[in-house]
């Protein structure tokens, strides 16, 4: 091979080194952009929860409506924990992990904002980064309809469905309230559109007088 030719294999391998470290740089802002984002929520949630039962609680009261808030803290300190990078992992039982933060979601964030959580998980394996993203998805697919689907909280019901089909995982995240004029729009989206991006995952958003149900879709490796 001619100097030239070694030269010129050089830099498309540096090019194309320099393009990775570009794409892990923009993937890992993506996380830190949806944590902060979901931190914000978070305290949003949580200091509703404490303005309602404080307002409500009469003296008699005060020591049960703390034993709730903590109760409220640790759950959602299991949320994060299970929010948390696990990449010195290779893949993740997702039964186990999914039944784990949906139960985590449904104490922390549901529960005290009055709405009745269902989920149905199948199991089957995902390598690591996938499961940790697709995690960070359906948690603010269920912390957003939690704020902005039931102004009316009577039967307020989540249903997450998470499913194999020939490969492919389906993570369906519906509810019961309002209908979104946009369900795809806005910040959180937008967080959404980029997470998915970086595990070549699709978004199927719909919404109607029944409800907002958005899909997502990681196909078959």
């Amino acid at each position: 091979m001619s100097a030239i030719g070694s030269m010129s294999n050089g830099s498309a391998v540096r090019s194309q080194f320099v393009a990775s470290l570009d794409d892990q740089s923009r993937d890992w802002e993506l996380v830190l952009r949806e944590s902060h984002h979901r931190m914000k929520n978070t305290l949003t949630l949580l200091g509703a929860s404490v303005r309602r039962d404080f307002t409500r609680a009469g003296t008699r009261d005060v020591s049960l409506a703390v034993d709730r808030f903590e109760r409220r803290i640790v759950a959602f300190g299991r949320l994060y924990q299970l929010l948390s990078d696990n990449d010195d992992q290779s893949a993740v039982a997702v039964g186990a992990f999914f039944e784990n933060l949906c139960g985590a979601l449904s104490e922390a964030v549901l529960e005290p904002a009055g709405v009745r959580c269902e989920a149905a998980i199948e199991s089957g394996a995902l390598p690591a980064s996938q499961c940790h993203r697709l995690a960070l998805m359906l948690t603010e697919l269920v912390t957003n309809a939690a704020k902005h689907a039931f102004p009316n909280k009577n039967g307020a019901l989540i249903r997450i469905d998470l499913a194999n089909r020939d490969g492919a995982w389906f993570c369906t995240v519906a509810d019961n309230g309002v209908g979104a004029t946009a369900p795809l729009e806005g910040t959180g989206s937008r967080i959404l559109e980029g997470l998915a991006r970086s595990i070549r995952a699709r978004l199927h958003g719909e919404a109607g007088e029944g409800g907002t149900r958005v899909t997502i879709v990681i196909p078959a490796a």
